[in-house]
């Protein structure tokens, strides 16, 4: 073989294994990234709903990096979604009601007609149960025959129907909403941890233990900055902020999550959370990155 004909196969080798290097390295890193990151979204609480039109949201949502909204009520949806799919972002949640008590069960007339309207959208109901006295059984019997009929109607569309615990509701507590999805026993039923909510009503201590129980049927995790201590006795604004303030440890609280092997949707609450909105959102996200870095 003559020296000009080596000197061209060794560069045409090392050609072709740059290449392929390169395509190696540039694309590892974001598929590893986005493995290990889960989806992050903005309840409409801070998003400007009731102030701002769905388009204004959802390119303030894009503009900050999130990935999709949490929206309220069963009304709208069609606009909403609209303005998100413009922006390829996501609608991952909407938040209802349903009702047990001694009028028996009931829920938002509007809601299967919102579930039709999402139909292949992989969005959760995001439900709360309201009535009786919270974390008891008084009225399981209602509460399950009214989330089977919700989920019934969700499966159809390919959506899952995901329990809120809730200060002062009937599912309060994480292990309520763990009881009742046990009891309705479906595929497409979980329930969801409130951070805020949680440290209301329970100690930071018991936060891991609570998770690791809830774990099999933890559809949806919701997340905000919050103080440590007496947390029972603190207000909203303590335990509500934005997501780069407070001294609760998040960074634990996310790789516990990630021990234990949830990788699903993150939403960022913001409840009466003061300020402008626009400044909360992009402050929350730079916190988010640092602590998924």
């Amino acid at each position: 073989m003559s020296f000009h004909r080596r000197v061209m196969m060794i560069t045409l080798f090392c050609i072709a294994f740059l290449g392929r290097s390169a395509t190696v390295f540039s694309d590892e890193p974001s598929a590893t990234k986005s493995k290990r990151t889960s989806p992050f979204f903005a309840f409409d609480n801070g998003t400007g709903r009731g102030q701002l039109p769905p388009r204004q949201q959802a390119e303030m949502l894009r503009e900050f990096g999130y990935d999709g909204i949490g929206y309220t009520g069963a009304q709208g949806i069609p606009e909403m979604l609209e303005a998100l799919d413009a922006k390829n972002l996501k609608m991952f949640s909407i938040y209802v009601a349903a009702n047990v008590g001694t009028d028996g069960p009931s829920y938002d007339a509007n809601l299967k007609q919102a579930i039709k309207e999402l139909d292949g959208r992989e969005t959760c109901i995001w439900l709360t149960l309201r009535g009786g006295k919270p974390s008891t059984d008084q009225y399981d019997d209602q509460a399950v025959a009214v989330v089977r009929e919700i989920a019934a109607a969700a499966a159809e569309s390919g959506l899952r129907v995901v329990l809120y615990p809730h200060v002062g509701f009937y599912v309060a507590r994480l292990e309520d909403g763990l009881r009742i999805a046990e009891k309705v026993d479906r595929e497409n039923v979980g329930t969801a941890f409130n951070l805020c909510h949680f440290l209301k009503l329970d100690d930071a201590s018991k936060l891991e233990a609570a998770l690791q129980r809830a774990m099999p049927h933890l559809f949806l995790v919701s997340i905000n900055g919050a103080d440590q201590g007496d947390t029972k006795r603190m207000g909203w604004d303590r335990l509500i902020q934005t997501l780069d303030r407070g001294d609760f440890p998040m960074d634990e609280l996310l790789k516990t999550l990630k021990r234990f092997g949830y990788d699903g949707p993150i939403g960022l609450q913001c409840y009466a959370v003061k300020g402008d909105i626009r400044d909360n959102l992009r402050r929350s996200m730079v916190a988010w990155r640092k602590l998924t870095e």
